[in-house]
């Protein structure tokens, strides 16, 4: 069962602070469009989250200096009252709005233990890299800034909680940031509150990481350190946890994570057509932007042509794969069907002729990528129906992993507003 505690957290001072405070993960932004984060708002994250900034040109972004310059930063937010500590452990609600859709997370501190034993379950590998350069950022600085987006199979009680919770007696924080979605957080510290919520959680089985893989692992590898420094560990202390917010399944929405290509394998565009009618099945082709309109349809878009053509992948295809939760996902089909045996895409993780594009983007961005010229430019695009939570929730309990870039999930969970002190 679930160990989801309340923590202390470190947040800013008032809703204004908030507001400058609150930046997109740093893993979705690149270093220019950080930096122009930052020139916009100068308390923003994204000057803690991306260190290098501050930096010259061309200094590693992972260098020790760099992470100690972030550890430095962070404790100027708390000494300079950018930001507060909590005085006793608390869970909080955090609400965003994006196109009239909420959804409502709690805020806590997930168990490394849980992660290590499955009771948080996982859909994707990790790249060592990233996670490298996320365990140091959590080591030096002492602290977990970008929480892991974790989901749960609805529960009524706990659903009826947290809309009793959200009042303004509660009331944290409420902004809309720049990319539109509102955000408000409420404090959760009456205990017999936070009894309630940590005994549901005790009661549910299974959690699963929708967004953050990186975050997670690099949180356990920093807790492992840390037992091995400390030999006499208890399992309270606060390396033993993690920063998270836990949502609701059917509050969630995955969108499309969309794959472009550098080029068609030696093939001219009538030919890739000719490959890809003999593997599947046009449904239509137009000049509008044509969207998937069901599971196993996925859209293609070369320039040439400046046309989205509906492709499915046929039914005997389907049905071989139907009972296999990992090679049954559009993206194994479309990477067996047509990445591989079509354009040698072998793997998908390490071959530098693909890259892939989050649905939040639209199909305006699939059409430019295929526009740009030289090395800059596509050759073709595609466009995937969304992989569906039940989906992500099939493959997790069965301990599989997905395809890398299966699942991308909006909003994304602004950092810097809950930070974790280990």
């Amino acid at each position: 069962m679930a160990d989801i505690r309340p923590f202390r957290a470190i947040r800013p001072t008032d809703n204004e602070k908030a507001a400058e405070i609150a930046a997109l993960p740093y893993d979705v932004v690149d270093l220019n469009e950080a930096e122009d984060a930052v020139k916009r708002h100068p308390l923003s994250f994204l000057s803690i989250d991306r260190p290098e900034m501050h930096f010259p040109k061309g200094t590693d972004p992972y260098s020790h200096e760099v992470y100690l310059k972030a550890a430095e930063l962070l404790k100027k937010y708390v000494s300079d009252k950018v930001y507060i500590k909590d005085d006793e452990p608390c869970y909080y609600i955090y609400e965003l709005t994006m196109d009239g859709r909420v959804q409502n997370g709690i805020v806590a501190k997930a168990s490394v233990d849980d992660y290590q034993n499955n009771v948080i379950k996982k859909h994707e590998n990790t790249r060592k890299e990233k996670e490298i350069d996320r365990t140091n950022h959590v080591d030096i600085t002492n602290a977990q800034t970008g929480p892991i987006f974790l989901a749960y199979r609805k529960n009524e009680g706990l659903s009826k909680k947290v809309f009793e919770l959200k009042n303004e007696d509660n009331l944290l924080y409420d902004f809309t940031h720049e990319n539109g979605v509102r955000n408000r957080a409420f404090i959760v510290k009456e205990p017999s509150d936070v009894e309630f919520i940590q005994d549901t959680f005790s009661k549910i089985p299974a959690i699963y990481i929708a967004d953050g893989h990186h975050r997670a692992a690099s949180a356990v590898s920093v807790s492992m350190k840390r037992r091995e420094e400390n030999p006499g560990y208890t399992g309270d202390e606060e390396f033993n946890h993690f920063l998270s917010v836990l949502f609701p399944d059917e509050e969630l929405r995955i969108f499309d994570y969309n794959r472009v290509v550098k080029d068609l394998n030696g093939r001219s565009e009538e030919e890739f057509l000719e490959e890809l009618n003999k593997r599947c099945v046009l449904v239509s082709s137009g000049t509008g932007y044509e969207y998937p309109a069901e599971k196993g349809q996925f859209s293609v878009y070369l320039p040439g042509k400046d046309v989205f053509y509906i492709f499915s992948f046929s039914k005997d295809d389907m049905d071989r794969v139907k009972d296999d939760p990992v090679k049954g996902l559009d993206v194994s089909l479309l990477q067996d069907m047509i990445l591989d045996p079509i354009l040698g895409i072998k793997d998908p993780r390490t071959d530098k002729r693909i890259d892939f594009v989050g649905g939040i983007r639209g199909y305006e961005e699939l059409k430019r990528l295929c526009r740009e010229e030289g090395d800059e430019g596509f050759s073709v695009a595609f466009g995937m129906y969304p992989t569906s939570m039940e989906e992500l929730f099939d493959v997790a309990d069965k301990g599989l992993l997905m395809p890398p870039k299966s699942t991308w999930f909006e909003p994304k969970l602004l950092s810097g507003l809950f930070v974790h002190e280990l």
